[in-house]
């Protein structure tokens, strides 16, 4: 009798372990409202409620100005829709790096993840912290601005909180992207609701001859796209955490499809509400255009606005951080980076040591006085590569075609995007040329010297220091190599 209910319990233990992860890797947890949700948590940041201004100041009249806001919105989808069918196809993590590495190789791919983890993921993490900062010093330093250092302190704190979150669990980030997504949507359809209400009423004076004294120009054109297109960043980023999806043979196109439409809607009509109280003119002078409208519109209650704008902040933040630590964590497994970032935490199953490596070079950021000239030429950099990697597409077209593609997008769509991307990288140069974008490009191929040192040649000083390193680490943080079998 007792050998008997030893015998069953071994097996039953068996069947336990049977039913457990055998190896630690990223888990399939992000379903289709998730996917939604980071990608319209992570386009609507501070953007629409702080600068519609940019656009304007570029096209000068109403009329311009929400045609360039819908154009950006269709720019996104049709740009999104090609990013799906490089997301089916090559299903790994990291959104451009794995379809710049298979399309063009590992040169490509390395200068993408370089300027990407080095400038703009961060330095655009740090900026939206900052924002959220300053929107909850604000009320407690009423009618100053709030000191420097404060604000920097509260936006590295932000930094480190969200940080933590996403490096503790991928489900309670889902969580906290899904709130602070619920949250933002609800200013934002105050926004709306608010401006139908004020049209209805009447209040269409701003509308009248809305194309009148329209001065266009290559030049103009092409920085108002940029300045739409900043509001718009993120409408690729559920491919940064393809391998974390579930079905995304399904759930990416349709979140795609679903997101960025919306997105889309909610921005134009979120101008139209803007231009029923402000005038062309009385908006251009406005610091922070949601705040004017709460308080031409919402007073006594309008200090909602500042309230929900740094929900907005906080809830961009945390989907930027998600999607980001998943692009250092793919880098560090094609061996790109150092070892230890593509390593997984036993016990969290997140690539922790690659979001903690992104939160500290956000915080690197917040420490300088001014970083807006780096995120001035962010969509430069941001285009150059986007052309690249729809480019990409239309390349495996032709070389990967025993690929598997389980969408397909017409081949005129990746075409278009490539021919819009190489206006946007081309126009603001020829039309206005400047400095900056000779440093952006220098700074872009600097990293060819990384590559050959520490990648390409693999030098045996930089590994007897890099191993030591690794091991530290990796007993420190309690990590392994992803599908390392568990003991």
């Amino acid at each position: 009798m007792g050998e008997t209910s030893l015998r069953k319990r071994g097996e039953d233990e068996k069947s336990i372990q049977s039913n457990e992860p055998k190896t630690t890797s990223l888990q399939k947890e992000v379903g289709l409202v998730s996917g939604i949700c980071i990608i319209v948590g992570t386009i609507i940041g501070s953007g629409i409620f702080i600068s519609p201004k940019s656009v304007l100041s570029n096209t000068e009249t109403v009329g311009p100005c929400l045609i360039i806001w819908a154009a950006c919105g269709i720019l996104a989808t049709l740009g999104a829709l090609c990013f799906a069918e490089l997301g089916t196809m090559i299903t790994k993590s990291g959104g451009e790096y794995p379809y710049l590495m298979e399309a063009f190789g590992p040169i490509p791919a390395y200068l993408f993840s370089w300027t990407s983890l080095m400038v703009m993921k961060p330095s655009s993490f740090a900026i939206i912290c900052l924002s959220f900062s300053e929107y909850v010093c604000a009320p407690f330093y009423s009618g100053c601005k709030p000191p420097e250092t404060v604000v920097k302190c509260l936006a590295a704190a932000a930094i480190m909180l969200i940080t933590t979150v996403n490096a503790l669990s991928v489900r309670l980030s889902s969580y906290v992207q899904n709130f602070f997504t619920a949250a933002k949507l609800v200013i934002v359809a105050i926004i709306i609701i608010s401006g139908l209400i004020l049209l209805a009423q009447g209040n269409t004076k701003n509308f009248e001859n809305s194309f009148e004294g329209t001065k266009l120009s290559v030049g103009t054109i092409s920085l108002a796209f940029y300045n739409g297109l900043w509001a718009y960043d993120g409408w690729n980023q559920l491919n940064y955490i393809t391998e974390e999806l579930k079905d995304p043979f399904r759930n990416l196109p349709r979140a795609i499809v679903i997101g960025i439409p919306l997105v889309t809607v909610c921005y134009i009509l979120m101008n139209i509400a803007y231009f029923t109280v402000m005038t062309p003119t009385e908006l251009l002078q406005s610091q922070a255009v949601a705040v004017t409208f709460g308080d031409r519109v919402l007073y006594p209650a309008s200090w909602v606005v500042p309230l929900f704008v740094a929900f907005s902040t906080i809830g961009a933040a945390n989907g930027t951080c998600f999607t980001a630590g998943r692009l250092i964590y793919v880098a560090g497994r094609e061996g790109h980076m150092l070892k230890v970032l593509s390593y997984i935490s036993v016990r969290r199953l997140t690539p922790a040591p690659a979001i903690i490596f992104y939160g500290i070079i956000a915080t690197i950021y917040i420490i300088p006085g001014d970083i807006n000239s780096l995120v001035n030429y962010f969509s430069f950099a941001a285009w150059l590569f986007y052309g690249m990697t729809i480019l990409g597409l239309i390349v495996m077209r032709f070389t990967k075609k025993d690929l598997e593609r389980p969408i397909k997008v017409p081949i005129f769509i990746p075409i278009l995007v490539t021919l819009i991307s190489v206006f946007l990288v081309l126009a603001p140069i020829i039309s206005r040329p400047a400095w900056e974008y000779l440093y952006c490009v220098l700074f872009i191929l600097s990293g060819l010297i990384f590559y050959f040192l520490f990648v390409y040649y693999k030098f045996g000083w930089a590994q007897k220091i890099s191993k030591p390193v690794t091991m530290y680490l990796q007993m420190l943080m309690e990590v392994v190599p992803p599908e390392k079998e568990t003991e």
